[in-house]
């Protein structure tokens, strides 16, 4: 369906994510028109609480320049895909958000989608890997992961002793499940994903396949075939998972139908995912950063139910970190363990300097506190000092470290018939 013209450019809708809209993008060539699937990310405000389009287009930027020149140096040059900014027809944009207003989750129309700047930001479409040659005659798998904070925090500003036990991501399902927004606590606890062990990633990617919830979804060929579409709708079939993905492992693993079928292709899945989240990435090794000893961190969570179930056999201690150092949840849990402080140590900071802001309002471009995100930025992050000097350069360093997009990650697993498997992240 063809809603609207970007210059000589053509875009047409396809559907929605939970913060994304699918379109497809017909780039002028020389020799030819090509469609290429892309996702649009608009931003989303409170009624009534719109930017101005300067300031919108600023923000994009930023996002954008911030993974272009922060995250890449993290993770590498193949693994983060920053994006761009775009601009649209307005009435482009309008018509769209009519149109996709209806398939919105309830539980995200409290924000109005940006209709009135023009600006959005163009990502691929991982789920579709339409560069590849083979994407129109064999089905591609994508695995999205969303593996949430992978460590206890060790900071000493730390005054709640449950915290030093029991992970965030595990605490937070107790509260999620209470305020009714889960109807089901999550066995999945990211401790035991970033162990490094192989026996507690099965069991961590088992536990999110039971209750996928808003951290794991499966799409087949660009299309959702398992996980959440938003807080009440869960797809938890696993025969229907294995009917989906069964192409992908037979006949090359002698697979057959009956009642072992499922659960066959389902640990034929889990070793694929355990695989390629511990393999090497050597060929896009990232920038020359400071590592944190993953030895200061607990390595296991006693909410976990791996961990509850060693202890009822007599079993008190857990192995250590055993991931590789140049594999992507090592990389991930490094840029993580950058907040040392924990949010008890961190806000004193963020006082400190909006206190100064409010005195100083002139300083905010000079502290580079809306950008702009450059290699300059970058250097600052690498200080992993923790004595406080008491100033606001120390203070604000700090906060940036601890952004909540250099705690967030989302792995995108995708693999054809023939079991050749890459990935990708972005933040």
């Amino acid at each position: 369906m063809e809603v609207g013209k970007m210059d000589e450019n053509e875009w047409q809708y396809h559907g929605e994510g939970n913060r994304s809209l699918v379109v497809s993008h017909s780039q002028p060539s020389c020799l030819l028109n090509t469609m290429r699937c892309v996702v649009l990310r608009f931003l989303k405000f409170p009624p009534n609480r719109n930017k101005t389009p300067e300031e919108i287009l600023h923000h994009l930027q930023n996002l954008v320049d911030f993974g272009k020149h922060v995250m890449k140096q993290f993770f590498g040059e193949n693994y983060v895909h920053p994006g761009e900014v775009v601009q649209l027809p307005l009435n482009f944009v309008k018509q769209l958000c009519l149109k996709i207003q209806s398939e919105r989750p309830e539980s995200r129309c409290d924000k109005d989608l940006d209709t009135l700047s023009g600006y959005a930001m163009c990502l691929p479409n991982l789920t579709r890997l339409q560069t590849y040659h083979f994407v129109e005659h064999r089905p591609i798998l994508c695995v999205e992961i969303k593996p949430k904070c992978g460590f206890i925090p060790f900071s000493s500003h730390v005054s709640q002793e449950i915290k030093h036990k029991v992970c965030r991501y595990c605490m937070h399902q107790h509260l999620k499940v209470a305020n009714g927004k889960w109807k089901r606590l999550s066995k999945y606890c990211p401790l035991d994903l970033f162990s490094g062990s192989k026996q507690r990633m099965h069991f961590a990617l088992k536990s999110l396949l039971q209750e996928a919830q808003n951290n794991l979804k499966i799409f087949k060929n660009g299309e959702l075939i398992y996980g959440c579409k938003d807080d009440q709708d869960c797809l938890s079939d696993w025969n229907e998972l294995a009917r989906h993905l069964k192409p992908l492992f037979f006949p090359s693993n002698g697979l057959v139908s009956g009642p072992h079928c499922t659960r066959t292709i389902i640990k034929e899945l889990i070793h694929v995912i355990t695989m390629t989240l511990l393999s090497n990435t050597d060929a896009c090794r990232a920038g020359d950063m400071k590592t944190v000893p993953i030895s200061q961190g607990r390595s296991y969570c006693e909410a976990s139910t791996f961990s509850k179930e060693l202890v009822r056999n007599g079993k008190h201690k857990m192995e250590g970190s055993g991931l590789p150092r140049d594999c992507l949840l090592y990389k991930t849990l490094q840029a993580q363990m950058l907040d040392m402080l924990d949010i008890e140590g961190l806000y004193p900071l963020y006082s400190r300097v909006e206190q100064y802001l409010e005195e100083f309002p002139e300083e905010r471009n000079t502290l580079q506190i809306g950008g702009p995100y450059n290699e300059a930025f970058y250097e600052k992050l690498l200080d992993l000092s923790t004595e406080d000097d008491g100033t606001v350069a120390f203070a604000l360093t700090k906060i940036i470290c601890v952004n909540e997009q250099l705690l967030t990650a989302c792995f995108v697993v995708t693999a054809n018939s023939e079991n050749a498997v890459s990935s990708n992240m972005f933040s």
